[in-house]
């Protein structure tokens, strides 16, 4: 009985150690996650880099090993930056970049760049690209009609940057342009004038093309007529009346004809209307 609590304590220890080992080689990555691994030791310690990252999920590694845990869904960045236009006035720009991290790539990530790859990386990289196509413009423009440019250029100069730092950009998106309340006066009211003009100028036209109707119409009116004046001689007018007394004769309003005591011969209607 006295040999059993030497024998035990032993057993004990090595099962407190196997479960220190185990729960230290254990890793649950999460959904939406993936694990780099780091090795100690061996001759293929450090960053794993020429294999697949850890995926979601029960993962056993060495105790003496680490993994470090990175997200993989699309993650975003919003930034407030000011920024000179062409002509050299401050000009407020409020941007935001949806980006993740390139899969395959995860372990050359970490051992390059680092966890905080973000600030280290996507950051200069976004208002880097934003300094720079916002001094293409100028305020005028990016107010009103380039808006949709300057988000498209963004995101080009910017993909350009990470597109060597395993880093993939997704979409760049322009939220706000905000510019000095002065400037911004000035280019309402030019476009407050602007369309005064065009409204002005769109009348005009619409009264020139009504005076050109009916410039049309009253020549149309003046050709018909002379084309009916030509055609209408002594004897068509004369068989034309005739085939109106004809018309009145069958009417049932009572009435006398005289035929032939009219001028050039026509019959007088006599009736009591």
């Amino acid at each position: 009985m006295d040999r059993l609590p030497k024998i035990g304590l032993p057993i004990i220890f090595i099962l407190i150690v196997l479960i220190i080992l185990i729960a230290k080689s254990a890793i649950t990555i999460e959904s939406g996650e993936a694990g780099v691994l780091y090795k100690r030791f061996g001759s293929d310690k450090g960053v794993v880099t020429d294999e697949p990252p850890l995926g979601e999920g029960f993962q056993l590694v060495m105790p003496w090993n680490k993994v470090y845990i990175y997200e993989t869904r699309q993650q975003q960045i919003s930034e407030k930056m000011k920024v000179l236009s062409s002509n050299g006035l401050e000009i407020e720009l409020d941007a935001t970049a949806w980006y993740q991290p390139q899969y395959e790539s995860l372990g050359k990530l970490h051992q390059e760049k680092g966890e905080d790859y973000a600030q280290r990386v996507i950051i200069p990289a976004f208002r880097s690209a934003a300094r720079s196509v916002v001094g293409r413009y100028t305020p005028e423009q990016l107010y009103s009609t380039k808006r949709d440019a300057i988000q498209e250029e963004i995101y080009s100069e910017t993909e350009k940057i990470l597109k060597t730092q395993y880093v993939q950009l997704n979409e760049v998106l322009v939220r706000d342009v905000t510019l000095p309340s002065t400037i911004k006066e000035a280019i309402e009211r030019k476009l407050k004038q602007e369309q005064e003009a065009l409204e002005y100028e769109f009348r005009l036209e619409k009264a020139r093309k009504e005076a050109e109707r009916q410039r049309i119409d009253a020549e149309g009116k003046a050709a018909a007529n002379q084309i009916l004046n030509a055609s209408l001689t002594d004897k068509i007018l004369q068989e034309k009346g005739i085939q109106a007394t004809l018309e009145l004769s069958k009417s049932p309003n009572s009435k006398v004809i005289v035929i032939g005591s009219g001028k050039d011969g026509m019959p007088i209607i006599l009736g009591n209307q």
